[in-house]
């Protein structure tokens, strides 16, 4: 017999806030610095523009925010 559950929606865990940080050497500085993006595109821009010079690095994470974090007091 067919299975006739209905599939898993790829789109059934939109509603979880994600932000972006992009954690990244300031060569001017010599400091370890961190910048948050609510969209991916714009942290890989921001990130691909802190490598000027081969000392550069930058790292991109993906940061699931938990709803209680939204909640105003």
């Amino acid at each position: 017999m067919a299975n006739t559950a209905a599939p898993a929606s790829i789109h059934q865990h939109l509603h979880v806030d994600v932000e972006f940080h992009v954690t990244y050497l300031d060569t001017d500085t010599g400091h370890i610095r961190r910048e948050d993006f609510l969209d991916l595109a714009a942290a890989e821009r921001f990130a691909s523009a802190q490598l000027r010079d081969e000392d550069g690095w930058a790292v991109v994470d993906h940061v699931k925010i938990p709803a209680a974090s939204r909640m105003v007091a």
